[in-house]
């Protein structure tokens, strides 16, 4: 996929790390605390190795240091918090760290290796010796305990339980909790633009600015399309020509694209990108009538490339003004898997497939080959015409993703996982691809509408609900898996 544009690089994810032992061991056995140490900076070095920033305190080993260590944590602004269970140690080396900082943690119950070699250990001959061996391989121990002291005090937590060494089942968990954690900081500091206002009577789209800055953090700017009307206007025409290049570069653009609205286009999308670096945006919801003052309308039915160029750059651009959709389409992307703004357009059940899209701009990191621009001479619904895009997803697994609001204003996760499969589709110059879900197309519908989502979603490549699954946990969110 294009380079992100990446906005707030101050603010950088941080994992903090530190495992817990005793300190009431180490005189009795040798060996066995610098043992402990060499296990927390193997998996500092796992974690680096995976791209995070990574706060390790050691080894924390009785509460005096627990203390210590949350505060050190919360200092330097630790983002999640992985708890190596080194071997057995109090739960009041753990509650003051947790406590204190105050962010998502995830207890990690890692053995040194799959399994004790039991003859060699039976064959020590010093018990004190065999005691020191055992507590190297003694991580299930304490973590009953850990978890009812998480339990008692009000503290959500996840873990993950295998090995430190050839386990790829439990490090592609520990790889998914530190990309969550990334999707999750990326929301906090994300700057999601709002141009316009709803379209009229959507009434599944109107949504609270507030709940969402609640349950995600980041920003809100609200904007005029005046003002990108009138950056249009200081548009030069060598920029004109330049994106124009860009256009033919990036985009199959069909012969009967007229002149002048690849102008009209090129135009618009030069101030688009300035819109965009002038308020450090990261996502982008927009709609406008624009009835009745002609330079806006000419902004607004030319803006579906250069939003199209944004969504691949990591800035998804969603129309319809759909907030909760720009928030799922940037989730999406934050998992690098695209993150396509989309609909039902019709049910298939001679091959029980549904065909999904949406008028407006795609994913262009996702699509399968180049994405089509077609000349359209009227928007169905909306006012003005002009350029629009069609394309349809790579072909293999997908998932999709919606933002939606559950009872009492909580927003909650929707997700499914499909397969995006090869067939015909609607060529109308809109984005649309033919999926297939396991439970089939009609089952589906039933299911994912049950759960009271808008009729917009935000498609990916891959199959990533494990990974949603954390960030809900993270977020503190209910998230509902359909299949």
């Amino acid at each position: 996929m294009p380079a992100r544009l990446v906005y707030n690089v101050e603010y950088r994810l941080k994992i903090g790390l530190f495992g817990v032992g005793l300190d009431v061991y180490w005189p009795q056995f040798p060996g066995l605390e610098q043992r402990l140490k060499g296990y927390t900076q193997h998996v500092q070095e796992r974690l680096e190795h995976a791209g995070a920033e990574v706060i390790n305190l050691g080894l924390v080993d009785n509460p005096a240091k627990a203390m210590r260590a949350g505060h050190q944590f919360r200092s330097d602004d630790v983002d999640l918090i992985f708890l190596l269970v080194t071997t057995y140690a109090l739960s009041a080396t753990v509650l003051p760290v947790v406590r204190r900082a105050g962010v998502p943690v995830v207890v990690l119950n890692l053995s040194p290796g799959s399994n004790i070699d039991y003859e060699s250990f039976n064959g020590l001959a010093d018990r004190q010796k065999m005691t020191g061996e055992w507590l190297a391989w003694c991580q299930a121990c304490p973590a009953p305990e850990i978890a009812n002291m998480f339990q008692r005090a009000g503290i959500s937590f996840c873990s993950v339980t295998g090995m430190l060494d050839d386990d790829p089942v439990a490090w592609a968990e520990i790889d998914s909790w530190v990309k969550a954690a990334a999707v999750k900081h990326a929301m906090e500091h994300n700057r999601l633009g709002l141009m316009g206002h709803y379209y009229g009577g959507m009434l599944d789209i109107y949504s609270d600015l507030t709940t969402h800055l609640a349950g995600f953090g980041g920003h809100m700017e609200i904007l005029e399309v005046d003002e990108l009307t009138a950056l249009a206007q200081g548009v030069s025409g060598v920029e004109i020509e330049r994106r124009i290049s860009e256009f033919h570069e990036v985009f199959d653009v069909q012969p009967d694209c007229a002149s002048e609205e690849l102008d009209r286009a090129a135009k618009t999308s030069v101030a688009l990108d300035r819109l965009t670096e002038k308020y450090e945006l990261g996502a982008l919801a927009y709609y406008y009538k624009g009835a009745g003052i002609p330079a806006n309308e000419d902004t607004m039915s030319s803006i579906i490339l250069g939003a199209s160029l944004l969504t691949a750059r990591g800035i998804p651009v969603a129309g319809e003004y759909e907030v909760k959709n720009a928030q799922a389409m940037k989730i999406m992307d934050g998992f690098h898997a695209g993150g396509s703004f989309t609909e039902f357009y019709a049910t298939d059940f001679h091959d029980d497939v549904i065909l999904m899209g949406h008028d407006g701009p795609g994913h262009i990191g996702i699509a399968d080959g180049k994405i089509k621009v077609r000349p359209l001479g009227v928007y169905h619904g909306k006012v003005g015409h002009g350029l629009s895009v069609e394309m349809s997803v790579k072909n293999g697994p997908v998932t999709l993703l919606s933002v939606a609001e559950s009872t009492g204003a909580r927003l909650k996760f929707v997700v499914a996982q499909a397969e995006s499969v090869a067939g015909p589709i609607l060529e109308i110059g809109n984005t649309n691809s033919r999926y297939r879900f396991p439970i089939g197309a009609r089952r589906f519908i039933q299911e994912w509408s049950s759960h009271g989502p808008a009729h917009h979603c935000a498609i990916g490549v891959g199959h990533i609900a494990n990974d949603i699954e954390k960030l809900a946990a993270l977020l503190n969110m209910e998230m509902v898996c359909v299949c």
